[in-house]
């Protein structure tokens, strides 16, 4: 399976259009209420996760009578749902990408988790592999090295954030760096493409990248 669709629970207000429009292709696991949000979009989940407490006993009967595998979690418990849902791919999929869409809007904390838990040791070998998708932003990982990404329709700004000291070098966007120290937690945005294709190189840490319009 080349890629695996995760829909976690976040407002609909912030999922891309072509998500709301139905027209994202491939498999999808839904996650805690995300499920039930497939389920009215009239896809079938090949799994759920989650500990299911953002829905109601009726619609979790409906999410038991749609979706043949279910892991359920106790609401106790040291990874969020979206971790686990991670945890299921690594497992049943270790060779798929994943798109992540929901997984931001509303509560702030909720947000700051999903991006920060690329940085935890147990997701490494997830890092290259998982992108994030909603109505304005577009965000992926990177491990140490030189790389190139492509320009996503529509998107304007381009911003690199770092969470540990690294030298950072952006060769052909609109501000350029040439090995730069930067010692301390950084967001670089709103740089822009000056090409279809932005190439940066760093060395150390993992380097979140985020694609975004107005």
């Amino acid at each position: 399976m080349d890629q695996i669709n995760l829909l976690v629970g976040g407002p609909k207000t912030e999922w891309p259009t072509e998500l709301v429009d139905g027209k994202v292709s491939g498999p999808f696991i839904g996650v805690d209420r995300g499920t039930l949000e497939l389920i009215k979009m009239g896809i079938k989940p090949i799994a759920a996760v989650g500990d299911f407490d953002s829905v109601n006993e009726v619609e979790f009967k409906l999410i038991q009578d749609t979706v043949a595998d279910i892991h359920q979690s106790n609401p106790i418990k040291d990874y969020t749902d979206t971790e686990i849902a991670l945890q299921y791919v690594m497992k049943h999929y270790p060779e798929a990408e994943i798109v992540i869409y929901g997984f931001s809007g509303g509560r702030l904390d909720q947000l700051m988790t999903n991006i920060l838990m690329m940085q935890k040791p147990e997701f490494k070998a997830l890092v290259n592999k998982v992108t994030m998708i909603d109505r304005q932003n577009w965000v992926r990982f990177f491990i140490p090295g030189k790389h190139q990404i492509t320009k996503v329709t529509g998107m304007k700004y381009l911003d690199f954030v770092n969470l540990e000291s690294t030298n950072l070098t952006l060769f052909d966007e609109k501000y350029t760096l040439d090995n730069y120290e930067v010692k301390v937690p950084t967001s670089f945005s709103s740089n822009e493409f000056m090409s279809d294709t932005a190439t940066f190189a760093f060395d150390r840490g993992i380097l979140t990248v985020i694609q975004s319009k107005d």
